[in-house]
């Protein structure tokens, strides 16, 4: 069976620009980009903040599990993880073999990126603690699957891109 395969995946903490570079490391690539918190939302048919409210965070989960392992089979590009995505042992089980890219960022980057968590239901209450404690939290499930960590701190897209560009050439 020929399965497709992404180029690289983005793992990183909400704030760390998986979506935003990910973008501008496809634009240099010349291949497609791919989210799988867009893929939730377009499943779901609405945002996660109303997945959450609606249906809780463990349906959320399941979601994502599902959204992650079908965008492992068939992105032929650039794909983001959703941040929590890698809380799921069957996930990081699931990455491995593929080059994982984590992106690095500290708390003050990360907060300055997110604002006060609008749209992202975990940092509803008190943003900058709920930050921190995902953060400390995922960052050695990160460090685990990634072949690779790009520190995005103080850095343009742009810039974040072109090093994991250089990183990806044989």
């Amino acid at each position: 069976m020929n399965q497709t395969r992404p180029v690289v995946v983005l793992v990183g903490s909400p704030g760390s620009g998986k979506t935003t570079v990910g973008t501008a490391l496809a634009a240099l690539l010349g291949v497609g980009f791919r989210d799988t918190d867009a893929d939730i939302e377009r499943l779901a048919g609405k945002p996660i903040p109303e997945i959450f409210i609606d249906e809780g965070e463990a349906h959320f989960r399941t979601l994502e599990r599902a959204a992650t392992a079908a965008a492992l089979a068939s992105c032929a590009g650039v794909l983001a993880l959703g941040g929590g995505a890698v809380l799921a042992e069957e996930n990081r089980a699931a990455l491995i073999g593929h080059t994982v890219v984590h992106l690095s960022v500290e708390l003050p980057d990360a907060v300055k990126r997110v604002g006060l968590g609008a749209g992202r239901p975990l940092l509803a209450i008190n943003p900058r603690a709920t930050l921190k404690y995902l953060m400390d939290q995922r960052r050695p499930l990160y460090a685990e699957v990634a072949t690779a960590t790009v520190v995005t701190d103080g850095r343009a897209p742009e810039e974040i891109a072109a090093e994991i560009a250089a990183l990806l050439k044989p």
